[in-house]
């Protein structure tokens, strides 16, 4: 089983500056080949037959001259070889329609470099910490201090990562760590994980079952219990908000390419990082809270948060005038969708559920906040408001959020005593013939 992890480094003043030279000269190679091969497909397409297309190749030597790109031979070529080898992985996954096509890298605040085993070694210093020997033999930064928050197994490669001015260093391990031992068996197959749990009975999947209900105004709602961010998170968020804005306008009378606008925009950058890490601070909390809980399955709708803020399509009259399409507000539901990392937020469940011996659904969201969870009548004027939920039908009252929580855990009891159903690699259950090319993995 691979773990993946992520350190704060903290490199000296001449150890950022070698770390970040290498990061261009690696940027340098990245768009190099991007060029090369865009001038390639060009003479390909006008001076040589239909069918014939440019070479994909991970050679680098050809862009490295002592006269034009002298600063190349002062980087260790093997992180000039993992970043071409790396544009041709990338690829090769366009190709299998795993990603997009490669694409030139603009200099910024954020970059990375790709360090192979012969180009660090974990050591011991006299004082016990434990530190990283970046570079080789003649072209090393000597030893990288980080924090280390866990223990961790001997990677194969690691990634040194800056971001608006912090550094950090990622990779992943193996481990032969097992799901801790609960009332749940996983299977590696989604048939036999489907049958066990029909096995089971609905009474069983009814009590150990929990249904999580996103939403823009409050993150996560379940039946008993409400995650939302801190006051304290509340408030710096609101603090960052401003200074962001006023940054954003700052920067926007600045002069394109002078220090000043670099140095506000490192600024923005910045203070947009903070507001990323009181985000994953929120969903790593806010997930571990749910695995520890006493439910054993827990299940969210399956969003598809990409379509669901879209900007809205203009809208013009016979007279070619354009009329008014909401857009800002749509804008603003957007941002406070997005705001809260909700997708991250399921993928942090996923892997901690694996971990802990429990399971994680996804079931469809179709009419989850109109649907009463005592009658099952659908009806949109059952929704009130946003905390309000009030059936036409049958009278009941209760928490909007809440509501649409009990009815999302029920639907998943349905669907899995539903011999029709099957189950996707990423655990949203559906009908069968939807999953027919898919694979299924336990995580």
């Amino acid at each position: 089983m691979q773990t993946g992890i992520r350190l704060r480094a903290y490199p000296t003043g001449p150890q950022k500056q070698t770390l970040s030279q290498w990061i261009g000269c690696a940027r340098v190679i990245w768009n190099a080949k991007c060029d090369e091969h865009r001038y390639y497909s060009t003479f390909a397409k006008k001076h040589f037959p239909l069918g014939t297309y440019a070479p994909l190749d991970q050679t680098f030597a050809s862009f490295k001259d002592k006269e034009l790109t002298p600063w190349l031979s002062e980087c260790p070529s093997q992180i000039l070889r993992n970043e071409a080898v790396k544009w041709y992985q990338t690829y090769q996954r366009f190709f299998k329609k795993l990603g997009g096509r490669p694409k030139r890298k603009k200099k910024s605040d954020r970059g990375s470099i790709h360090l192979t085993r012969e180009l660090f070694r974990f050591e011991t210093c006299s004082e016990g910490v434990l530190r990283i020997f970046i570079g080789s033999k003649t072209n090393n930064i000597g030893l990288l201090s980080f924090k280390a928050h866990c223990r961790f197994g001997e990677p194969n490669s690691i990634r040194i990562v800056r971001e608006a001015g912090n550094w950090f260093v990622s990779f992943s391990y193996e481990t032969e760590e097992k799901p801790a031992q609960t009332e749940v068996k996983v299977f590696n197959s989604p048939e036999e994980q489907l049958q066990w749990l029909r096995e089971q009975g609905e009474e069983w999947l009814t009590a150990n079952i929990q249904g999580h209900d996103r939403g823009a105004t409050i993150p996560v709602h379940s039946v008993s219990t409400v995650y939302d961010f801190s006051p304290e998170q509340k408030r710096s968020k609101k603090r960052l908000a401003k200074k962001g804005k006023r940054l954003q306008k700052r920067m926007s009378r600045q002069l394109v390419g002078s220090k000043r606008r670099a140095k506000t925009k490192f600024r923005l950058a910045r203070t947009k990082a903070k507001v990323r890490y009181i985000n994953n601070d929120f969903c790593h909390k806010s997930s571990r809270t749910m695995v520890d809980g006493p439910a054993l399955i827990n299940v969210f709708e399956n969003l598809k948060l990409q379509n669901m803020t879209r900007k809205p399509k203009p809208k013009q009259d016979e007279n070619g005038k354009f009329l008014p399409n909401g857009s800002a507000a749509k804008a603003a539901l957007n941002k406070k969708m997005l705001a809260s990392g909700l997708g991250r937020l399921v993928d942090f469940v996923r892997y901690k559920s694996f971990r802990a011996g429990k399971l994680m659904f996804l079931v469809p969201p179709n009419h989850t906040s109109q649907e009463c969870a005592c009658c099952g009548h659908v009806d949109p004027d059952s929704r009130r408001s946003q905390a309000l939920f009030e059936c036409t039908s049958c009278g009941h009252r209760d928490n909007a959020d809440r509501n649409a929580g009990i009815v999302i855990g029920k639907r998943a009891v349905k669907l899995i005593l539903d011999p029709g159903m099957g189950l996707s690699s990423r655990g949203v259950l559906s009908k069968r013939h939807a999953l027919r090319h898919r694979t299924w993995s336990c995580r």
